[in-house]
């Protein structure tokens, strides 16, 4: 259907490391779409409540998670992670409809529902495939948030969240057997995942069929 080695590619990663970018710049290189799960998050939240969806709520009534311990931050965005993995795979599904190359990344997409994502459309004959960014530098994230959003200070403790939860997404990652990047150097990012993907992507896709369903 394209010519990369992908027909949805789900782009994975911590906040402030990059992936909207190199996301864009590779839905355009493959002529295809860019889908926020961002976007899908808010909505998601908007339509339920804490009462009946608690899980997805985790952070209402927090006004500044600066407040907590990190690893009380982290545990919170893991647990929101895990209870919109079915909101992930509903997005892929809904790809899986459509003649179109697309890339979907995001801060919640986990490596266990890319894994599920991947068998589903190894199912309907596609190629979904997943990469994961890792950033681990907390200098560096709190560089990236104050060049995205210059009025809001410095975000420090909220780059040591990210940093610990782009740690904790490499890990679930090694464990499903999907690759991580390095986000840096940035200008090559894109290039080194095209390697990845039409490379080593291949050895551990045929490794991942080997598991036991997910």
């Amino acid at each position: 259907m394209t010519g990369t080695s992908w027909d949805i590619l789900l782009l994975g990663g911590a906040s402030g490391v990059g992936k909207s970018r190199v996301a864009a710049q590779l839905a355009a290189e493959a002529k295809g779409f860019m889908v926020e799960f961002d976007d899908v998050v808010s909505a998601v939240e908007a339509m339920t409540t804490a009462e009946h969806h608690p899980a997805l709520h985790h952070f209402d009534d927090i006004t500044d998670t600066a407040q907590l311990a990190t690893e009380q931050v982290l545990d919170l965005q893991i647990a929101t992670a895990r209870a919109l993995e079915p909101a992930v795979l509903g997005v892929v599904r809904n790809r899986l409809t459509v003649d179109v190359p697309a890339v979907i990344e995001g801060d919640y997409l986990t490596p266990a529902a890319a894994a599920a994502a991947i068998h589903e459309g190894r199912a309907a004959g596609r190629r979904v495939r997943a990469v994961f960014l890792h950033e681990g530098d907390v200098d560096q994230i709190t560089a990236n948030y104050a060049s995205r959003e210059p009025g809001s200070g410095e975000q420090r403790h909220r780059a040591q969240v990210s940093a610990e939860y782009s740690r904790w997404l490499g890990d679930q990652a090694s464990l499903h057997i999907l690759p991580v990047v390095a986000c840096r150097p940035w200008d090559s990012l894109a290039a080194r995942i095209g390697q990845v993907l039409g490379a080593e992507g291949t050895v551990r896709e045929r490794e991942l069929s080997e598991l036991p369903g997910v």
